[in-house]
């Protein structure tokens, strides 16, 4: 490996695009650039992609950002985050069986009624929900049988673009977790879990350390990226954990949020802890564990919202006055609610088949009424979270950096810090997930000059600060303590919908 100042580029094959972001060694952006991603529907609560496409979109970003380079001969490494929980199946020639399964996807609610359990959780630190893989390979188990009878290999999207980029089948242990069928305490794969999902251990990637090198970039493969010669693939991390990275989120008391498609918010721990109140995944450094709150639609439900009922601007973008008209409503939207589970419930219920609510309906409610109703439901959401997650964990949460296309509209992130009462910090760029990605390729740079074991992201990264609004404090106490009776009033009704509308067999 040469000397002198390098660069390091960071890939994050996201559920919408596949990005690509050149950094320099103070973490500075360079260059970059991306390709769009495009979700299918085939039927509903199905949400799959061509595994294909996330090759081309992340070669063409890669090749793109590249050329913008003055030098490419200064990139020293790779590294890539993704899309967590998504995965895809392949044949011996690393084609693809079938579209790939996205994180999402709600179909295997049956498989979920019937494999998830107690025993499940312990082992995964995964409660029983439609994200894991584990329940989604269970299904293809039992409707598409010859998928997983012929495929060669089974993996997540890093596992999937480490092998075209280096020819080899591998993964991290923490990009690997989030599939569902990871003994986590042992950090290896689960025997038990293996057997449920109707899966063999020999079709899954190896397994090497964040941070590690996973493998290189042959030359011929570098070329088609502009790159003149070989370099280092080194293994990476799920997208929130790169989030948490980058942000700093790393330290008690301090939390990260992405409030994007879906809204996370994580935590560090050094002890192994497994209950409903979060998700438990594999940690940043070994011997640790992140613990994660989810919802899988916060700006999902938002964007849906502007989509279907806002007006179409000068720039042709949906909804767009939706968001200033809410702004000049009171907290409550006059007495409107939203339950926001547009994909499921996650945290703290994971149920399967709940669905979207809204309650309080009179004549003087608009659309904008509505679209803040949804801004302050997916607050609402997160507050819940946030106190669960403190009664188990012992640790109140004292601020919050936050990311995310939610977190940059200004009354969502006010109202989000407003229902929490927690202030929170709006992290300037807007890529962090790739920052964080870069922070492991320059951990890895830096081993390999002795010059230091690990690489610390920024304490405080760049960006504005939101503070709380004291006078709006007793209000949302009073509509939270509402809001959280809405789901326990409402879940008998979601099996029968359920079985009405034909998506489970009746009786």
């Amino acid at each position: 490996m040469s000397g002198g100042a390098g660069l390091v580029i960071a890939v994050d094959c996201s559920t919408t695009a596949a990005k690509a972001v050149v950094h320099d060694e103070a973490g500075h952006v360079v260059a970059q650039a991306a390709r769009p991603l495009r979700t299918l529907q085939p039927r509903p609560a199905w949400h799959e992609q061509d595994a294909e496409q996330w090759w081309v979109a992340t070669h063409g970003a890669i090749a793109e950002a590249v050329a913008a380079l003055g030098d490419p001969g200064r990139v020293r490494a790779l590294c890539i985050t993704h899309q967590r929980e998504s995965f895809v199946c392949l044949d011996g020639s690393g084609r693809p069986l079938r579209p790939a399964i996205l994180w999402l996807d709600g179909r295997a609610h049956e498989e979920i009624a019937e494999l998830g359990s107690t025993r499940v959780h312990e082992l995964s630190g995964k409660p029983p929900d439609t994200t894991p893989a584990i329940y989604k390979l269970a299904w293809l188990a039992r409707h598409e049988p010859a998928v997983l009878r012929d495929a060669v290999h089974v993996g997540d999207v890093q596992a999937y673009l480490a092998w075209r980029l280096t020819g080899r089948w591998a993964t991290s242990h923490g990009s690997a977790d989030t599939l569902g069928l990871f003994d986590l305490q042992r950090m290896e794969w689960s025997a038990e879990l293996l057997e449920l999902a109707g899966i063999r251990g020999d079709q899954l990637p190896d397994l090497v350390p964040a941070g590690d090198e996973l493998g290189t970039v042959p030359g011929e493969v570098a070329r088609s990226l502009g790159l003149p010669g070989p370099v280092p693939l080194v293994s990476g991390i799920g997208d929130g954990q790169a989030a948490g990275l980058g942000l700093g989120a790393t330290v008690p008391g301090v939390a990260y949020l992405n409030l994007g498609t879906s809204m996370v918010l994580g935590v560090q721990s050094r002890e192994y802890l497994w209950d409903p109140a979060f998700r438990t995944l594999a940690g940043l450094r070994s011997e640790t564990y992140t613990l994660e709150t989810v919802l899988n639609s916060a700006a999902y439900v938002a964007t849906w919202c502007r989509e279907q009922f806002g007006e179409r601007g000068a720039e042709g973008i949906a909804g767009s006055e939706l968001e200033a008209a809410a702004a000049q409503l009171p907290i409550g939207a006059e007495g409107l609610l939203t339950l926001p589970y547009w994909n499921a419930a996650q945290t703290p219920h994971w149920d399967a088949l709940a669905r979207g609510a809204v309650v309080g309906w009179h004549g003087r409610h608009t659309r904008a009424h509505l679209y803040r109703s949804i801004l302050e439901g997916v607050g609402f959401e997160l507050r819940l979270h946030l106190e669960r997650l403190e009664e188990v964990t012992g640790q109140r949460i004292e601020s919050i950096r936050a990311v995310g296309g939610g977190a940059r509209s200004p009354l969502w992130i006010q109202i989000v810090t407003d229902i929490t009462q927690r202030p929170a910090r709006v992290c300037a760029d807007r890529e962090i997930s790739a920052a964080g990605a870069a922070a492991l390729a320059r951990g890895f740079l830096d081993r390999a000059r002795h010059a230091s074991t690990d690489v610390a992201p920024p304490a405080q990264p760049d960006g504005r600060d939101v503070s709380p609004d004291p006078s709006t404090a007793s209000g949302y106490d009073a509509l939270f303590a509402v809001h959280r009776r809405m789901y326990p009033s409402l879940r008998g009704l979601f099996p029968d919908l359920a079985a009405a509308a034909g998506v489970i067999p009746l009786g």
